[in-house]
């Protein structure tokens, strides 16, 4: 018998509570032509999450779901030829407007993203596309966002504005009651030769003057005294962010990917991926996510998409 205790998945359970109360959100699924991709859009189906367009080689679609024991009989099935194909199908879905989230299936993320940002026929909007971890770490009271770990290799302090403001907006759709932002480096205190400091400060003064909005952010943090009250109050921190911080923005993608994968194979953690900053959230796993992780990022792609539709009422009201 296996004795290993089953993992809490309170924070997810949480958020899917949530985006139940909502509609189905109409979702493109990009190529999911393996057991795994294909299993999770079903899944969400069932749970009320999404209502997907699979989009890929029907023969091969149909054939993983005949191997997989899984009905795809209620879905939409919108042929393609290739990968490639699947990802541009996708896409124009969006664009037609068909679909009000993509999530990727069994290709690989540049196929998907590179449709994403064609200049012509691609999701661009004047942000900067970023990528979050929605982390549920056993053992922390809140779910941790992480940016940005999958999408931005080297952000300049213009880029780190969208990334911030993006993480900002999701914590709201996700309805977190206060957002506080740790802008991370390796000490916290402004060192001209540790550049990710001074970018903090500045970001955090930015944000004084309203070029970011929305949020609590202080900086340069490291990522103890960010998380941690002890860690703060050791090195006399003052701050409602320090020891507080629920969105953790990392100085480049090496050190976000490493954070992330610490949490998960050191401490357990789950972490539901989401690109942000385009025309609609895009659903962003890995094939070594569980299907919770999964059916996580499904309900943060939702409640996005919600908080999407109450901006463009609110706009037209105005």
């Amino acid at each position: 018998m296996d004795a290993t205790p089953k993992r809490s998945h309170v924070k997810y359970e949480l958020l899917l509570r949530a985006a139940q109360r909502l509609p189905p959100v109409p979702t493109a699924v990009a190529h999911p032509c393996d057991d795994v991709s294909l299993e999770a859009a079903v899944e969400a189906a069932k749970q009320r999450l999404i209502a997907p367009i699979l989009v890929g080689p029907p023969a091969r679609v149909r054939a993983v779901a005949a191997a997989a024991g899984l009905d795809i009989s209620p879905y939409p099935l919108v042929a393609s030829a290739h990968s490639h194909d699947s990802a541009a199908r996708a896409v124009a879905l969006v664009r037609e407007g068909k679909a009000e989230a993509l999530m990727k299936g069994s290709l690989h993320t540049d196929e998907l993203m590179a449709a994403v940002v064609a200049h012509d026929t691609g999701l661009r909007t004047e942000r900067r596309i970023s990528h979050c971890f929605v982390m549920d770490v056993p053992g922390h009271a809140d779910p941790l966002i992480i940016t940005d770990a999958a999408v931005n290799i080297a952000p300049s302090l213009e880029d780190k504005v969208d990334i911030v403001q993006n993480a900002i907006d999701l914590a709201h759709a996700m309805e977190l009651p206060e957002v506080r932002v740790a802008i991370l480096s390796a000490m916290e205190t402004v060192n001209p030769k540790v550049p990710s400091t001074v970018e903090a400060a500045a970001l955090c003064k930015m944000a004084e003057r309203g070029q970011i909005t929305g949020a609590i952010l202080d900086g340069p943090l490291a990522l103890d005294n960010a998380i941690s009250l002890e860690a703060a109050a050791v090195k006399h921190i003052v701050s409602p962010v320090a020891g507080h911080a629920n969105v953790l923005v990392v100085p480049d993608l090496e050190a976000g990917n490493m954070l992330a994968k610490s949490l998960s194979f050191l401490a357990g953690a789950d972490a539901a991926g989401i690109v942000l900053g385009a025309r609609v959230p895009i659903i962003l796993t890995s094939r070594a996510d569980s299907l919770i992780t999964r059916l996580a990022s499904c309900a943060v792609a939702s409640l996005l998409a919600e908080a999407r539709r109450k901006n463009a009422a609110a706009a037209l009201r105005a």
